[in-house]
């Protein structure tokens, strides 16, 4: 119990004559002094505080000059209270004058001030230049906006999201798919570059999306048969047309019937 507190006030007092001051607590502590390898473990609910950041994990190693060096393995969460940053993995390095955070493994990073969760495997965060580079199965989520891609940059300060590697994107229910592309996370407006496709879907009447769809060919005339069918009957009271036919001469005979007789003193 002596050598904790010690210990904790060496580390106070240390870190003290530095702008960014820092708090810890854990269940087990270790230290060493030596000049140039200076360092210290926190074993069990480990937790850092300072004016930039707030860490817990199962395990916190404090090292570099000023103490400025965060090593965390465990369920790793972070909040860098400076950029709005919330972050969470197994394991997490962390420089607390620089703002700078590795995170190793299946990775979280949120940007509560533009609303936008990242995912990936391995994620690096430079929280000073507000850009952040996620490798390996990379997932980026918005509202209404649904990013994947093997490799991604976010830079928070310009909006923008830069895919590559299988990118898709998902917005809306539209989808697009190219070699490239680029996101405005505000206007959510989205750029792509080769290789491009999509599959985009209209709005009905209804207010709901429906997949776009080729026109019909239009429907036949009501007295024309359409292919394959045979002609609707005419109405009863619509007569066909007849062919005009020119009248017999008197003297001759209809088809089928004899010959009328001459009238008397006809000439032969």
């Amino acid at each position: 119990m002596k050598r904790l507190v010690l210990l904790a006030f060496f580390l106070v007092a240390a870190s003290l004559a530095f702008a960014d001051s820092f708090t810890f607590s854990a269940d087990s502590v270790q230290s060493v002094l030596a000049e140039g390898k200076q360092k210290t473990v926190l074993s069990g609910h480990a937790k850092v505080v300072s004016d930039k950041i707030a860490v817990s994990a199962d395990k916190i190693e404090i090292s570099g000059k000023d103490y400025s060096l965060l090593t965390c393995e465990g369920t790793v969460v972070a909040d860098d209270k400076k950029n709005g940053i919330h972050l969470e993995a197994p394991r997490l390095s962390y420089d607390r004058d620089k703002s700078f955070a590795v995170l190793d493994g299946p990775a979280l990073l949120e940007d509560g001030e533009n609303h936008v969760v990242l995912k990936a495997q391995w994620i690096q965060d430079d929280g000073d230049q507000g850009i952040t580079i996620a490798q390996v199965n990379v997932r980026i989520l918005k509202s209404g906006l649904a990013c994947r891609s093997e490799y991604a940059i976010y830079r928070r300060k310009e909006h923008l999201l830069e895919l590559s590697g299988a990118p898709r994107v998902v917005k809306n229910g539209d989808e697009y798919r190219a070699t490239r592309m680029v996101v405005n996370t505000d206007s959510e407006e989205i750029s792509l570059e080769g290789s491009v496709s999509g599959t985009v879907h209209a709005a009905s009447s209804t207010g709901t999306e429906q997949p776009k769809t080729t026109e019909s060919p239009a429907s036949p005339p009501p007295d024309t048969a359409a292919p394959g069918q045979s002609p609707a009957p005419l109405s009863p009271d619509t007569a066909a047309p007849s062919p005009a036919q020119a009248p017999l001469p008197s003297d001759t005979a209809a088809p089928g019937q004899s010959p009328a007789p001459k009238a008397s003193g006809a000439s032969p």
